[in-house]
């Protein structure tokens, strides 16, 4: 189930589920850990004797943001109780406090009672062994706890706090959990537990005929007991109400910054690109780590997640970012690789939200012979967009610092990791993390970042690495146009693989071609480069009402069909955005963007509701599919959404316009 609705600080990070359910929450790192880890923390309403949790059916919900804001907007109407739930929730743009506004309505013309109950199930550090969950009585609030981590939960209403009370066992000797106990409107009051535990608290509104009410609800995550008690203390000093507005107001004026240049673009498109780089900032951690996804859905598939760091996922964000004004939050991204480089200059698969070494399914050896596991493009494209980021402002004081430690030892590694036979860098991973081989992506971020390279080694008179550089990139040029580009098909190939002293050609169409003009290799009016991308448009596309655009031919990845026909594989949400940029790149006139300006409203099309973008959609409903938010997703939108704009404009000038 993707994850509609996300708010978060850079430390703390929580996720709604489409039935209003916390599902993650993440602290003290977006991505690590998950207290919650996909279990759920419910919203329950008790009204005239019955009960209802608000992820049943009978609940019609509206799940959004308040316009350029992380705060939500919620509406949950459930006509048979008579109640309707507006909902806003936020997370402190400074302090580490979850906020949320209920605002309950009586639909009905009696007045009445309503209790509201909130479920906390938490695994703390991702396990429930050893958790102790606790009401406090001189808080008059609930907090659970182990070792140095700490959340407490506490709420109000206009005539007082929490009302009603429980903690208990769940998950284990056949206890569900203290959940159940709301269901009768009803809480035991068990003042503590330990081990696997949850708890409930309850709050009370009374309502006029046809009137509402507003109650608030919070909780906040420190280190010690006297931590979390002076933080809630701030909460009911300052008044959560006054609290949310303050955050709305602050990514307000965040957004202001970001506005990209004038274009036909239709307000659809310019509130996703807003709402992109708002879902960005939250997966963007405060030292700097961007986390490829937070959805911890995708453990029901594999044990595993996206909440890890690839320094390629990352350097798009990162390039997206700074190309929208946001310069310091995409350095922080670049000083985290800085730390994490390898002495001998390469970056690894991926990383922990920590900057620890990720797990990985990428051996040394293939049983013959030992290999690098790596992708090499990761390294490359760090540094590419490393130099697109400094000639944004040329500061070459901040840019210095990396030059000894991370560019440098970066460059050298490109310019090792080289096979003269070929012209051509050594064998890697491929970007989707499939297969070994020699990759036109991978080549052509080579020669990107090798560019790059030379650049800096210019920029600081190190005139013997930036011939070197310089020399390199052409050798792998004239490398990819020997052996990667194939005559007979007429177009680039997706690879060759060594086999002795020859190359076995991978004819496969894939959408990661685009990488032959986003890294320069060849310009946009090459005939080559266009034969290419025109086979990409025409193996790629996918041929059903949904539309979009596959990763590559045959993809299994979450495969909904056998109909490869029709459907190459699923539709991607960046493979889209690539064939669009292709577009706005390859435009001779104004009226030439329409197509990519289409891709555009496609994308918004396949966002949820909220403005949130999967991975990938389903073929035939366009329900997403794997994680939701991705964050390459937001990312290359809001790139193409300013190349778009960009590119309107000099065509316009060029053609005489305004």
């Amino acid at each position: 189930m993707p994850r509609p609705l996300v708010v978060g600080n850079g430390k703390l990070l929580v996720n709604f589920d489409e039935g209003l359910n916390m599902r993650d929450l993440y602290f003290p790192h977006v991505g690590q850990l998950n207290h919650i880890g996909g279990h759920r923390s419910a919203l329950g309403v008790y009204v005239d004797g019955r009960f209802s949790w608000c992820d049943e059916p009978a609940w019609q919900r509206t799940l959004g943001y308040l316009p350029d804001t992380l705060v939500t907007d919620v509406r949950a109407v459930h006509p048979e109780l008579g109640i309707e739930l507006r909902i806003h929730d936020a997370v402190d743009d400074v302090d580490n406090v979850y906020l949320k506004e209920v605002t309950v309505k009586n639909l009905t013309s009696e007045a009445r009672t309503v209790l509201l109950f909130f479920n906390q199930d938490l695994s703390i550090d991702e396990s429930d062994v050893g958790d102790t969950a606790v009401y406090d009585p001189r808080l008059h609030a609930v907090y659970h706890y182990k070792r140095d981590r700490y959340f407490l939960f506490n709420g109000a209403t206009p005539e007082g706090g929490i009302d009603q009370f429980s903690t208990g066992i769940k998950r284990f000797h056949h206890a569900e959990g203290t959940w159940r106990d709301a269901e009768d409107g009803h809480l035991h009051g068990n003042p503590i537990a330990q081990g696997s535990v949850d708890s409930v608290i309850g709050f009370r509104l009374h309502l006029a005929s046809g009137g509402e009410q507003t109650m608030h609800y919070w909780f906040v995550v420190g280190a010690s007991y006297d931590e979390v008690v002076a933080l809630n203390e701030k909460v009911r000093r300052t008044g959560p109400d006054r609290l949310i507005r303050k955050v709305a107001h602050y990514w307000r004026r965040w957004l202001t910054k970001a506005t990209p240049p004038p274009s036909d673009l239709p307000p659809e498109v310019l509130d996703l690109y807003n709402r992109s780089l708002l879902i960005i900032r939250t997966q963007v951690n405060h030292n700097g780590a961007i986390t490829a996804a937070n959805d911890s859905d995708i453990l029901h598939f594999n044990r595993d997640h996206y909440s890890y760091v690839w320094p390629r996922d990352g350097a798009y964000v990162a390039d997206a970012l700074s190309e929208a004004g946001y310069h310091r939050l995409a350095a922080s991204f670049f000083e985290f690789c800085a730390r994490a480089v390898t002495k001998d200059g390469y970056l690894r698969h991926k990383y922990n939200p920590d900057g620890t070494v990720g797990s990985s399914w990428h051996a040394f050896t293939n049983g013959k012979e030992e290999k690098l596991p790596i992708q090499e493009d990761e390294t490359a494209s760090v540094l590419f967009a490393l130099w697109r980021f400094y000639r944004r402002d040329e500061d070459i004081e901040y840019i210095r610092r990396f030059y000894p430690g991370f560019i440098k030892p970066m460059a050298r590694f490109l310019l090792a990791h080289y096979d003269p036979r070929w012209l051509l860098p050594k064998p890697s991973y491929d970007l989707w993390e499939e297969r070994w081989g020699i990759f036109t992506y991978t080549a052509a971020t080579v020669y990107g970042g090798l560019n790059a390279a030379a650049g800096f080694a210019e920029l600081f008179c190190d005139d013997d690495l930036a011939q070197a550089c310089r020399a390199r990139t052409q050798e792998i040029r004239e490398g990819m146009l020997r052996h990667l580009y194939d005559s007979e098909c007429g177009r680039f190939l997706r690879a060759v693989y060594p086999e002795g002293d020859r190359l076995r050609k991978d004819p496969t169409v894939d959408s990661s071609l685009f990488a032959l003009f986003f890294y320069n290799v060849l310009p946009s009016d090459d005939p080559r480069l266009i034969r290419t991308m025109a086979a990409v448009e025409n193996a790629l596309r996918v041929r059903t009402d949904v539309g979009g655009f596959a990763r590559y031919q045959a993809d299994t990845y979450f495969q909904q069909t056998d109909d490869v026909a029709s459907v190459p594989g699923n539709p991607w949400i960046i493979c889209t955005l690539w064939v669009a940029l292709w577009k706005i790149v390859s435009a001779s006139s104004a009226g030439a963007l329409a197509e990519a300006r289409e891709w555009l409203m496609w994308t918004v099309r396949r966002s949820l509701p909220s403005g949130v973008l999967p991975e990938q959609v389903h073929p035939y409903t366009g329900q997403p599919i794997s994680v939701a938010p991705l964050t390459w997703s937001h990312a290359t939108f809001v790139h193409v959404v300013r190349q778009y704009a960009r590119r309107y404009r000099e065509l316009h000038t060029e053609q005489g316009g305004t």
